[in-house]
């Protein structure tokens, strides 16, 4: 499907609930949404970034969030298994109780329902459990690998520190005004099938915490990011992007707004995911990746990722790499 041919939000046919749909946009059987807009000349141009052949890698380490940020969640633990013959050492190594995104990760569209028991294009629980739609598999096949966009925020505070606050930490909100002045600074321009990364500095907030209050946030987490609104929805659907990626721990600011006077746009992920078929990346490690392009004054870059292939599987670690 040509990219041009998507109609803005406000064109957006509206869900039976009143709020703007893109079920069916892709064709009744899609189950990767906005990643449609990565056509194979969206992919050859994103190669032509690579001028000097630096890569970054932009997933932290399994264990960086000790406990989990989500207490859902278990923290993996990595056992290294020794075998071998004739004192000829063979190791291996095994993770147990590893939840795909407990670090840098990607939420599939089978990660957040609409509403109860309606998930992107208009698919159900079974449909997604049975029948494997909308699941991370549905990635693997192709890759995500496209031209990105990194809206650095600390950086831009240095530049304009009466407009764009501090989103290091606490729930702190960003707003499309501050996305604007950051996009500006930064000299990028949005482009069909484009991923907007974002870098509030969230997580190298969180490697400065001692023990203590790492599990003091886990027990009642806040974290920044985008702000809950229909302006950010449109903001980031007519950017024409194809994916939203943050350092922080949802890409949203947290805690959501899940009271009745919130809905839907209190918790984006039911909005970005469950409605408009956005990928999602979570806890990137963006720091490098960030201190390079302030060096060079260069904010795009070519953005290759893999997910795991796991059947039916709802999410996975980003593995992905930032090439300039």
């Amino acid at each position: 499907m040509d990219s041009l041919t998507v109609p803005t939000y406000d064109n957006l046919p509206l869900g039976d609930d009143g709020v703007a749909s893109a079920w069916g946009l892709f064709g009744a059987e899609d189950s990767i949404g906005r990643l449609n807009l990565i056509t194979p000349e969206t992919v050859r141009d994103a190669t032509q970034l690579v001028r000097r052949g630096v890569s970054f890698g932009l997933d932290a380490p399994v264990d960086e969030f000790d406990p989990p940020l989500d207490t859902t969640r278990s923290g993996a633990r990595h056992r290294v298994l020794r075998g071998g013959t004739d004192g000829v050492e063979d190791l291996d190594d095994v993770l147990d109780d590893y939840f795909p995104q407990i670090s840098s990760q990607w939420d599939s569209l089978a990660h957040m329902a609409a509403r109860p028991n309606v998930f992107y294009n208009n698919r159900t629980v079974d449909d997604i459990l049975i029948g494997g739609r909308n699941t991370i598999d549905h990635w693997t096949k192709r890759g995500v690998v496209t031209r990105a966009v990194l809206l650095d925020l600390p950086r831009a505070r240095e530049l304009a520190p009466d407009v764009v606050p501090d989103a290091s930490h606490g729930p702190v909100s960003v707003s499309v005004e501050v996305l604007e002045v950051v996009r500006a600074v930064t000299g990028t321009d949005f482009s069909p099938g484009c991923a907007v990364v974002i870098r509030t500095g969230f997580l190298e907030w969180y490697r400065g915490l001692d023990q203590e209050r790492r599990v003091a946030l886990s027990a009642n987490l806040t974290a920044p990011g985008l702000e809950h609104s229909e302006d950010m929805a449109r903001y980031l659907w007519d950017s024409g992007a194809s994916a939203v990626v943050s350092d922080s721990f949802a890409t949203e600011v947290w805690p959501p707004d899940e009271s009745p006077q919130g809905a839907p746009f209190g918790f984006l992920h039911r909005v970005l995911i469950g409605r408009l078929g956005f990928a999602i990346g979570e806890l990137w490690d963006l720091q490098e990746l960030a201190r390079d392009c302030a060096a060079d004054g260069v904010y795009e870059f070519l953005l290759v990722s893999a997910p795991l292939h796991i059947r039916r599987g709802i999410g996975s670690p980003a593995n992905a790499l930032a090439i300039k």
